[in-house]
């Protein structure tokens, strides 16, 4: 009952004009966003930070959240309508979805998508209300190690359960931490890594790095392989699916809402990984296999739940420990730290129009996406039309400006621009993204829970075994880096086993 009183108050602090139009804005935002091939939720969250840093902190943050889950669904229609996606977390989507659009039902398709997406998101936001006042209640029991081990464990969770190689995810986080160190000491007062460099003496700021390796770096890549595509053509009346296909839809609703939202709470995971999994177990659930890759919309239901789902469940260990568990929830936690904000146990207890106002308009900003993308969904199909060539130059003049009112320095767009670059080769070379901006945002907790830790043991590690939730949380992140140093062995013996025609079962 304390919650529902809690939620009603929220519902009072979203609803107020300013919030209830950043809502709007955010949603409206996002799903433009999405919607634009070359420009994804995490891009559009980084190039419109700077625009909430005169904004009421709540008023901000709802906006921001707006544009996540907005440029979700907004990729939804470049998968099926054009067969690219707008994410990595789309990619099941346009297996499925284009395929659809080719027989004439890509409005079915993105019908099934906006329900399953509210669907999932409403169902989800109710969970994470409960799983946030737990995950609260039981976090005011940690202290500086257990702190430690868990920023530890979202980086290492990032290596092992996302995507790629963990070799390289790891790297990646490594150099994220370095990054973070350049700067004044914050115990000490002394210079780290600045080179003499007097610009350097506060740190690099994570926004313009945001900028330039989500946002420039992609312009360079989509630059490179500019085509003329046509988008298929979809007509209001023939968005609203049939009744049978709501029948074979509804359970893979459920299971994209159970899988995005487990998967969520996972350090690590992210909306890719979930999406990967709920195709997979719907799959092994449907009564037709045999459609899967030819067009199969219950998979497309499932996926598109699984992916705002995700999205939810991350919030989860993000707003109550301080750990952004996917490059999207990292630039939201940036944005905490913008507004002066720390997200932790005390967050809902310290904080609670923003948390509960912040959940409220969750609800609303769903139940806009359902009204704006049944409707409007031709119109916003009709965005794929304009050519990238004319998008790209207002994208990266964007990204130049948004990196200036960081602080209004030239340094700053500088370093956007080098950052630009440095993702171009980190998208070359197959590096992931994600945990060179989960290393720059968690270094700080990290660095100040170790420092704490030793002065609270005088210098013994024995802090970190001694105390059963440290333990609990050290193995933890042992089994997350032995997981796919065990995984590559055994892909390894199996194919070598093949190789030499023994059999690998």
């Amino acid at each position: 009952m304390e919650s529902f009183g809690l939620l009603l108050h929220g519902f009072e602090v979203a609803l107020t004009p300013s919030n209830l139009l950043a809502v709007f804005v955010g949603v409206l935002l996002g799903q433009v966003i999405g919607a634009l091939p070359g420009i994804g939720p995490s891009l559009g969250m980084a190039l419109l930070l700077p625009i909430s840093f005169g904004l009421p902190p709540i008023t901000a943050i709802v906006l921001l959240c707006g544009i996540m889950y907005g440029a979700m669904y907004g990729g939804t229609l470049t998968s099926v309508l054009i067969n690219v996606p707008g994410e990595s977390s789309g990619i099941m989507t346009t297996l499925e979805g284009y395929k659809l659009a080719r027989q004439g039902r890509a409005g079915a398709a993105l019908c099934i998508a906006a329900i399953g997406s509210f669907i999932g998101g409403t169902i989800t936001i109710f969970l994470l209300i409960f799983a946030a006042l737990a995950i609260s209640n039981f976090a005011l029991n940690f202290a500086p190690p257990e702190y430690f081990l868990l920023a530890a464990l979202g980086i290492t969770a990032t290596a092992s359960m996302g995507e790629g190689s963990p070799i390289k995810a790891l790297f990646m986080a490594v150099i994220g931490l370095m990054i973070a160190l350049v700067g004044t000491d914050p115990i000490l007062g002394t210079e780290r890594l600045t080179f003499g460099q007097v610009d350097l003496l506060d740190g690099i700021d994570f926004l313009p790095i945001a900028i330039g390796v989500f946002g420039i770096a992609e312009v360079l890549v989509s630059l490179e392989r500019l085509v003329d595509l046509e988008p298929m053509k979809t007509r209001l009346r023939d968005l609203w699916p049939r009744w049978r296909d709501w029948v074979e839809c509804r359970m893979a609703i459920v299971r994209g809402t159970a899988i995005g939202f487990g998967l969520g709470l996972l350090p690590g995971v992210g909306p890719t990984a979930s999406t990967f999994i709920a195709y997979a177990a719907e799959r092994r659930f449907s009564k037709h296999p045999e459609r899967f890759g030819k067009g199969a919309l219950d998979a497309v239901a499932s996926v598109e739940t699984a992916n705002n789902a995700s999205v939810v469940g991350s919030l989860v260990p993000m707003l109550t420990l301080g750990i952004p568990g996917s490059g999207l929830t990292a630039v939201l936690l940036a944005a905490f730290t913008l507004q002066g904000i720390r997200p932790g146990p005390l967050l809902m207890t310290d904080q609670p129009d923003l948390v509960w106002g912040l959940i409220a308009s969750m609800f609303i900003g769903n139940l806009m996406l359902l009204i704006l993308n049944l409707p409007l969904a031709p119109l916003f199909a009709s965005l794929l039309r304009v050519p990238y060539a004319y998008l790209a130059p207002g994208i990266l003049l964007l990204s130049i400006v948004g990196a200036y009112a960081t602080n209004l320095r030239l340094f700053t767009v500088g370093l956007a621009i080098a950052f630009g670059v440095i993702g171009y080769v980190m998208i070359k070379a197959r590096l992931p993204r994600a945990p060179l901006i989960l290393g720059i945002v968690l270094a700080p907790i990290l660095e100040s829970s170790l420092r704490q830790s030793m002065i609270l043991s005088h210098g013994s590690l024995d802090i970190f075994v001694t105390r059963p939730l440290a333990l609990v949380l050290l193995l933890t992140v042992i089994a997350s880096l032995a997981l796919p140093l065990m995984s590559g062995l055994w892909r390894a013996t199996r194919r070598a086993r093949a190789q030499v025609g023994i059999p690998t079962t």
